[in-house]
């Protein structure tokens, strides 16, 4: 494949992929006759030239762009309340989320909540709440900088309630993004520990799949070719960035996002808690909990962690030596090893476990999780007990 050209594919759905797709979206959104998009980001994204440089691109297509960054590093309620109110406030037409995972699920919640009346939560996916996603929906694109959550390509948000920071994940494939514009060259300038986060974010999302207990051998296939081009790509997207290393980055946390419609697992439901109670970047918590999760994992998911290690080349074929590949990854990355590096103590363990086990994603885990198995898990992670 030549990652240096553009490519329009439809999975799951429309994609504009290549290096300098983001000079399409204005006219894009014109040829739809839309002209006042609510572009949705991150404070920090909206200070940068890059923020400036597209929002000129979008006006000098004709469009007459407005903004709302009033996002948190972990969404609230909040947010997206204040975001639905911008949208109608601003007279904007069309919604664009443009950024990391943040913006882009505040973007998606902002675009179920601008036509319907219910409490947003109302919509909680643990409820059954897609059935009330009947109303109108605005055109919605997305516009990923980072490569880790795909929440471009998603069909659900994970949003946090105000006061508790308990997070509840609101889905509908009618959330799912009208045109999705991925331009690897919009990565190029992040930091190497923002990279590594979200690439090992993209790894989790992967392998999660991978082994969830869901069946959906076209999702497996997926997560296979993604965790290769993660093993290709990601060290030297970290550390010694190029257009290439970035694009297959880019694909494979597209990647991701399409296999986990099959389902996650114990990772990500004790990572949540982590976000939750002390503000880890999302990524970062994978990257901590991976080894962990495997090891938990690890007595019913054999065959899989084996098949992973023969993809993966290790010469070792064994859930160890998947572990110790992880954590290999994470030292070269600049990541750490175990939860006490992010000063997460053992009195922590009891309210952590709690909310993984209120957490959707260990549903689909291969392996039951109860709450003493959470605690042990906390335990390892906390300890480094490998």
């Amino acid at each position: 494949m030549d990652w240096t050209q553009k490519y329009t594919y439809n999975f799951p759905c429309p994609i504009r992929f290549g290096p300098g797709v983001i000079k399409e979206v204005g006219p894009h959104l014109k040829e739809q006759g839309l002209l006042n998009p609510l572009v949705v980001t991150d404070p920090g994204f909206a200070s940068l030239p890059l923020f400036a440089k597209i929002m000129d691109e979008l006006k000098s297509a004709g469009l007459k762009p407005v903004q709302f960054t009033q996002i948190d590093k972990n969404p609230v309620k909040k947010n997206v309340l204040d975001g639905a109110n911008s949208y109608h406030e601003q007279k904007a037409d069309s919604i664009i989320g443009l950024g990391g995972g943040a913006s882009m699920d505040v973007a998606r919640a902002i675009a179920l909540k601008a036509y319907h009346e219910r409490d947003l939560f109302d919509f909680d996916d643990a409820l059954g709440g897609d059935k009330y996603v009947v109303e109108e929906i605005p055109y919605f694109i997305t516009i990923p900088t980072t490569s880790g959550t795909g929440s471009e390509v998603g069909r659900s948000t994970v949003i946090s309630e105000d006061e508790s920071h308990q997070k509840r994940v609101l889905f509908s494939p009618r959330l799912m993004a009208k045109m999705v514009f991925a331009d690897p060259e919009l990565t190029m300038e992040l930091p190497p520990h923002i990279t590594a986060a979200t690439g090992i974010d993209a790894l989790t999302h992967n392998i999660e799949a991978y082994v969830s207990k869901g069946f959906s051998p076209m999702c497996d296939g997926i997560a296979i070719e993604a965790i290769k081009l993660i093993n290709e790509s990601l060290y030297k997207a970290s550390t010694a960035p190029c257009l290439k290393s970035r694009s297959k980055m880019q694909m494979a946390a597209l990647m991701g996002a399409t296999s986990f419609q099959k389902g996650l697992g114990v990772v990500h439901s004790t990572a949540h808690p982590l976000s939750t109670l002390f503000d880890t970047h999302h990524g970062l918590a994978n990257a901590i909990m991976l080894p962990y999760g495997i090891k938990f994992n690890a007595e019913c998911s054999s065959d899989r962690f084996e098949f992973l290690c023969k993809v993966l080349d290790l010469g070792e074929v064994s859930s160890k030596a998947l572990i110790d590949w992880t954590l290999q990854l994470n030292n070269s990355l600049g990541l750490p090893r175990d939860l006490s590096a992010i000063d997460v103590g053992t009195d922590k363990i009891d309210a952590l476990s709690d909310l993984a086990l209120k957490d959707v994603c260990h549903q689909c885990n291969p392996r039951p999780v109860s709450l003493e198995n959470f605690k042990e898990i906390y335990s390892w992670a906390i300890e480094g007990n490998l």
